[in-house]
């Protein structure tokens, strides 16, 4: 019943919010801007979007390894896309890192491993995520003049950053009862494995490059639907723009970020002087965009052979 009554919260938040970010849309405008052009862009941003799976799949494959949850590269590419699908039909991202948890648990990693690979591989696109809008600040600040804009993103890149930097620190401290008490314990494991990946001479690299790369791809998508219906945005508005939004959208009160990310795009969009309208319609493309990458999700899931054995066999608890 909390589970039905906490989506049910969720959906309420994504319509109120889609309600006030699209009441002053203009429908009719988004559509005579659409053609043949715009669907060759559009083309292009879900093509980017699956790179952009595809790098994800790359980084996860370096955290899963550590946390002894080993994945192909064939076999982490069919989970993301699956999980982009659950994105679109559960709370946020949560949805679909639920679901990638199942499947990585039933592939023989058990839950521990398989929890401890999705959770770090969170934090530390999290952590890239913050260092790159605090790396863009001084853009950012010349571009958004209005001085709550301004309060408003110190406080979220802030909080993250603080809350990344923190998680990783919590896996230096050598206090023993860290590893006894259950609130404590796993997230402590999951903080030394995302150092040991973060500082390692061999992943370290690779995983930072690839994380990087990740939100680049999120400006990169967004671009290409900027381009479609030729919005008044050069790239350099949208590369300061698009790493806060994504940050806030991030957040598990909405269902696939929907109104959370168009009323968060209008806003920002407000506050650095472009036009509001413009921000909630490319994000509402970029909303299209991930729900169809989501539907090609949905089809591997339904042929998927995970699906068929559903509860067939029981998942082995491997400590």
């Amino acid at each position: 019943m909390r589970r039905i009554l906490l989506s049910a919260l969720k959906i309420l938040v994504s319509g109120a919010l889609l309600y006030f970010a699209l009441r002053k849309a203009n429908f009719a405008d988004l559509a005579s801007r659409i053609n043949v052009a715009s669907l060759g862009w559009i083309g292009l941003a879900i093509a980017v979007t699956f790179l952009q799976i595809f790098v994800g799949v790359l980084r996860w494959r370096e955290v899963s390894a550590e946390c002894g949850a080993s994945l192909t590269t064939r076999q982490a590419m069919r989970y993301n896309v699956i999980g982009a699908f659950f994105n679109q039909t559960l709370p946020s991202s949560i949805g679909g890192d639920a679901v990638r948890l199942w499947l990585v648990a039933r592939a023989g990693a058990g839950w521990r491993a398989a929890t401890y690979s999705i959770f770090v591989d969170r934090a530390i696109g999290l952590i890239a995520l913050a260092i790159i809008i605090v790396a863009s600040l001084p853009w950012s600040y010349n571009l958004i003049s209005d001085s709550h804009g301004r309060s408003a993103l110190l406080l979220v890149d802030f909080a993250a950053l603080a809350g990344g930097i923190g998680f990783l620190v919590l896996g230096r401290l050598p206090w023993p009862w860290l590893k006894r008490w259950w609130a404590t314990h796993h997230l402590h494991a999951c903080s030394v494995i995302a150092n040991r990946v973060i500082f390692s001479h061999d992943r370290g690299p690779k995983v930072a490059v690839l994380s990087v790369l990740v939100h680049v791809l999120a400006v990169v998508i967004a671009w290409c639907v900027v381009q479609s219906i030729a919005a008044p945005v050069v790239f350099g508005q949208i590369f300061q723009l698009i790493p806060p939004v994504m940050l806030i959208t991030m957040l598990p009160i909405s269902i696939a970020g929907w109104g959370v990310r168009e009323a968060t795009m209008g806003l920002a969009f407000g506050y650095a002087g472009l036009m509001t309208n413009e921000g909630v319609n490319i994000s509402l493309l970029f909303g299209a965009v991930s729900f169809i990458v989501g539907a090609f999700g949905g089809l591997v899931w339904i042929f998927s052979a995970e699906k068929a054995a559903q509860g067939s066999t029981p998942i082995e608890v491997r400590e």
